[in-house]
């Protein structure tokens, strides 16, 4: 039988479409009570009423820019008002400006940095306090395996995400007394909207992307949330600080 978080209260980040709507799924199928983050008032709100209508578990939105520290505490105090904890934090929330370095500029290094590294340092700031009262928790971050085999056209994102892998340690070690685990998931491509637009754009760049993964394809969004997933669970309490792969190979030990 698959295990319940029937009680559990789970905040995803960016999860008004892609990965991280895939992932507020797999959760709220699995009884968490859930609030869906975008920065999309009515993509966002949508989102929540979709899937909310699909699966009979509660779930509410909230909308803001998450890499600003006032909108990270808002969001936090929304989901303690409603519902008095917060059992899980998944920071999904990203996108980063995919280009070759030289053609960044000031403004898309800005926004790749914001939306990947500091959204996830201000929502687990933020949440941190009230996991360490509660004695538990579970902060989960989407990483990313270019960060490990540098794939073309990612030394921005994964200046981003690379932050986001060297925070999982440190605050893993910091917190553990508390019975809280800081965790991240780090896939390749993904088949979902994100990769989409890539193609558009370039579409043998992605076909790159894809080249180096052994499986032949790119990770689907229900693989990436199903590790999520577990590492939500309470058999997965002894991991704690790890960068686990989910990438069809594209990165090996």
């Amino acid at each position: 039988m698959e295990a319940s978080l029937n009680g559990k209260i789970a905040i995803v980040t960016g999860s008004a479409r892609g990965i991280g709507y895939g992932i507020a799924k797999k959760l709220a199928q699995s009884g968490a009570t859930l609030l869906l983050c975008g920065t999309d008032s009515s993509r966002t709100k949508e989102a929540a009423k979709e899937l909310s209508q699909e699966i009979n578990t509660d779930i509410d939105y909230f909308v803001g820019d998450l890499s600003k520290e006032e909108q990270a505490g808002k969001m936090v105090d929304f989901a303690l008002s409603k519902w008095g904890k917060i059992d899980i934090l998944v920071n999904n929330a990203g996108g980063g400006v995919i280009l070759p370095f030289l053609e960044q500029t000031p403004e898309t290094l800005k926004t790749t940095i914001d939306r990947n590294l500091w959204t996830t340092i201000w929502c687990s700031y933020k949440v941190l306090p009230h996991m360490v009262k509660e004695e538990k928790g579970r902060i989960i971050n989407i990483g990313a395996d270019s960060v490990r085999n540098g794939l073309w056209d990612h030394a921005a994102y994964n200046a981003a995400k690379g932050g986001m892998h060297a925070m999982t340690t440190g605050l893993a070690r910091e917190f553990a007394k508390y019975e809280i685990t800081v965790n991240t998931i780090a896939p390749p491509a993904v088949d979902c909207v994100a990769l989409d637009e890539i193609r558009e754009r370039d579409a043998r760049l992605v076909d790159k992307y894809i080249e180096i993964i052994p499986k032949g394809r790119a990770a689907k969004v229900e693989e990436v949330a199903d590790a999520v997933w577990y590492l939500s669970t309470d058999g997965a309490s002894f991991i704690n600080g790890q960068v686990i792969s989910v990438n069809g190979g594209s990165n090996m030990l």
